[in-house]
Order: structure tokens, then C-alpha cells, then sequence
């Protein structure tokens, strides 16, 4: 196995990525492909993959095993369950989820997907588009993923033939295109035979493209959230009321966006009173700065009623607050979301009372037409909701911030997960249509 220093991981970036695809498109075989190809698989983790191999009589070793890690994924040969991989490059870090097939365990696909700013849709050269394929398709243009793989595996079951490739790669991104996904690149792989996975095929050299482990370490990834609303949902009271600490109040929570600066002025929402930063906690230590993804401690110059669930915002850059939330959901409960149907709204640190006063619209993943005032949602589906909450709700807008701009509804019987919920318009508007360029399929 390679070694990558301390100090070439921290100078390398990190991306964060998903994979995704219908059943037994090869979405684990891929994701071991990568990592044994690019040596980030200790031998001891090899060798059991190889002894399992050859207990199931299987000459070569079944990569695929490498994240199928539960007794019934390797019982079945199918994905269940979000496996997460992390390995590195000595170009970039990875961060990887590989997420279910089926469309029993959509929602754990949207779970993986969530934080991913790419998505690699694996589709079987034999097969085509799916539903599947177009359902995952859907989901990635709603989570606003801004970088799509489409993956077309299985090329050696077709004769590595182009004209296969191109017409799915056709198809796919036409589809996509309509959605609103900014960009896919299309590569054609074998998984099982490692073409165009890590290194460049000979049987297709008719590709001129990058392989999916070049384009993982090259494509442009932008953490920079720092410019972004600064938002800081509250997650704990700090008040230690000790001798050395008589009067200290902090509102700790970590940032989701945006920075915070000493001096500051700040109003606490949904109350809307208003403050200043007197002082920021970071690590035990005072900062006059505070950025995105930090765990932080705020101090208030005045004594203003805060509690966990509260949102600390800039007071120039306040997000309105509303009961009357309307947004696309893709639900994941086996029961289905109806009209009248009475739940729990998290949106960040809070969880409110809601009720679901309309479903205006169900999307046919087929055609992408909207099926009017369907009443329900089922298992899997996509549609728009108008949800009523008992308490105000400073929510942003998902394309604003994938943050603050997102919520679940629960069962309050049982604490179920019922739904994903995007706050604002369901999909981004399509990009301009340009020339493709053939060389290098790069659609």
C-alpha cells in the first residue's frame, strides 16, 4: 500500500462522493476496483476478501466485498445499507458512499448523497436507462449536486462497442440536462476488468476521455462556504455557573455556513432579538474569527434569551421566518404522506408540530411530468408539499444553502423518518443547450 506523508494530505483537497445506479449495475465492484487499483486496500483486508472469494468458489477476488460489509449484503450480493469509504491520492482525499441499488433502499441513497458534491450513476451497458437510473438521476439534481459521473459499466459484456456507449450517454444526459444538473461526464468502464476504472482501457481506444479516478482528482471541488449566509443553528447552553465562571452564557454549535466575527451584530431567530458577538470560543480558546464547519461557543454582549433549536444569524443577512413552509420532499417511509398527515419538522437544531396541508404535485420520473394533487405520497416518491408548522421557522432557501435549506418530517408516534424535504424551487434551471464535444465524450 502507498503512504501518503501528513503533509501532502494536508496541502490535497477533499471530495466528498456518492455512487449510484439500479441493482447489480456494479456500484460495489467499482468502488473496490478503486480502491484496490489506486493501493489504498491493506493486505490484510485483501486477503479476506480473497479467502471469502474462494469459500463461495470464485477463482478471482470478488471486490465487491470490500464495502459489502453486512451478512445479508454478502448473502444476497446486493447493497443495503450506506457503506463509507475514505482513502487517499497524493492529488486528493475521498470520501466515499457507496449507496443501494434497489429502490427498497432509495432513501439511503438520498442519505448518502446529501453532503456529496459528485455522484457517479452507474448504468449497465446491457440494460440502458432505467426507472432506478432516472430516480437516482432526480435525486442528485434535487440535493443540486453539482458535478454527475454516468458511469456505463459492463462495456466487455457488449464488445466494448462505442455506439452502445454513446447512446446511453445520449440519452442519460438529455434526461439530466432537463433536470437542471450542471454537468455530466460520461465514461464508459468495466469494473470487473479494471477499463478506464484507475487506468486507461486499450479495448476502447476510441475513448479519449479521463478514467473515473482521474476525473475524481481533477474535477473542481469549492468548499470556500465561508462567503456563504452565515447561519450557526444552536445546539447547547453553556453555563457552567462555577466560582472561576459566575456569569459565563454560551450558545454552542457548529457553524453551517458563513463567518462570525467579534464585534458583530447578530439577531436570534425565530425571536428576532438582537445582540453583538462580545466574544467566540473556539477549543477552549478565545478567536476573533470563526468560518464554516467550526465547533464554536458564541458570547452575547447582552442577556438575551437563547435556546437550543435557536438560529444565530448576521442581522444585515436574517433569513424571514414563516410557518408556511413549501418545498420538493422525496419520501422514504414504507407508509405513505397524505394530506392531513401530522408530524415533526427538523430543520437543523429545531424540531417542530407541523401538519401537511396540501401535496401539489407528484413527478413521473418517466417523462418528468407532474402528476396534479396526487393526495399521498408513496414510498420513493417525488412530489411538492405545503407544510403548516405550529411554530415560525427562519428557513432558507435549498439552492441558498443545502444547510439551512433542508429539513426531515418524522413520525411523532415512533420517530420515524418519513421524508426529505428541499425548501423552494424543486429542481435548478436547465443549463444552455452547446455543441458536444465528441472527442473525449465529455457531455
Amino acid at each position: 500500500m502507498s503512504t501518503i506523508t501528513a503533509e501532502a494530505l494536508s496541502a490535497t483537497t477533499l471530495l466528498r462522493f456518492a455512487t449510484a445506479g439500479s441493482v447489480d449495475d456494479g456500484k460495489s465492484t467499482l468502488v473496490g476496483r478503486l480502491l484496490h487499483d489506486s493501493k489504498s486496500v491493506l493486505v490484510d483486508q485483501l486477503e479476506a476478501v480473497e479467502r471469502a472469494s474462494a469459500s463461495r468458489g470464485q477463482e478471482a477476488p470478488d471486490l465487491a466485498l470490500l464495502t459489502d460489509g453486512l451478512r445479508a449484503e454478502r448473502e444476497q450480493g446486493i447493497t443495503i445499507d450506506v457503506a463509507y469509504r475514505y482513502f487517499a491520492t497524493p492529488r486528493r482525499r475521498f470520501i466515499l458512499a457507496d449507496t443501494p441499488g434497489h429502490v427498497q433502499y432509495t432513501r439511503n441513497m438520498v442519505t448518502g448523497a446529501s453532503t456529496a458534491e459528485l455522484t457517479v450513476v452507474l448504468v449497465d451497458a446491457r440494460n440502458g436507462v432505467v426507472e432506478q437510473t432516472r430516480r437516482h438521476a432526480a435525486i442528485a439534481a434535487l440535493l443540486r449536486v453539482p458535478h454527475v459521473v454516468l458511469a456505463v459499466n459492463k462495456m466487455d459484456l457488449v464488445g466494448y462497442e462505442e455506439g452502445v456507449f454513446a447512446a446511453i450517454a445520449e440519452e442519460f444526459t438529455a434526461y439530466a440536462t432537463e433536470l437542471g444538473v450542471p454537468e455530466v461526464t460520461a465514461i464508459p468502464i468495466s469494473a470487473l476488468a479494471g477499463d478506464n476504472v484507475v487506468d486507461a482501457s486499450a479495448r476502447m481506444d476510441w475513448y479519449g476521455g479521463p478514467t473515473v479516478l482521474e476525473h475524481l482528482e481533477t474535477v473542481p471541488v469549492s468548499h470556500d462556504l465561508a462567503h456563504c449566509h452565515a447561519r450557526l443553528p444552536v445546539q447547547y447552553v453553556i453555563r457552567p455557573q462555577t466560582a472561576e465562571l459566575p456569569d459565563y452564557r454560551g450558545y454552542a454549535g457548529q457553524i453551517a455556513s458563513g463567518t462570525f466575527r467579534v464585534g458583530e451584530e447578530v439577531t436570534v431567530l425565530p425571536s428576532g432579538r438582537t445582540s453583538r458577538i462580545a466574544g467566540i470560543d473556539l477549543l477552549g480558546e478565545p478567536v476573533d474569527v470563526a468560518w464554516t464547519t467550526q465547533s464554536v461557543t458564541l458570547l452575547l454582549a447582552d442577556d438575551v434569551d437563547v435556546s437550543r433549536g435557536d438560529l444565530i444569524v448576521p442581522s444585515k443577512d436574517a433569513p424571514a421566518t414563516t410557518q408556511d413552509v413549501e418545498a420538493t420532499v422525496c419520501h422514504v417511509a414504507d407508509q405513505p404522506l397524505t394530506v392531513g398527515h401530522r408530524v415533526l419538522l427538523k430543520h437543523g437544531t429545531r424540531t417542530v408540530k407541523a401538519i401537511v396541508k396540501d401535496i401539489p404535485s407528484r413527478l413521473t420520473l418517466a417523462d418528468l411530468s407532474l402528476h396534479p394533487h396526487p393526495g399521498t405520497l408513496a414510498a420513493n416518491d417525488i412530489g411538492r408539499v405545503k407544510i403548516r408548522t405550529a411554530e415560525p421557522l427562519p428557513v432558507d432557501s435549498y439552492a441558498d444553502s443545502r444547510r439551512t435549506g433542508s429539513f426531515i418530517l418524522i413520525d411523532p408516534a415512533d420517530g420515524t423518518t418519513l421524508t426529505a424535504g428541499m425548501v423552494g424551487e424543486s429542481f435548478a434551471a436547465p443549463e444552455p443547450v452547446t455543441e458536444a464535444d465528441d472527442d473525449g465524450w465529455d457531455f
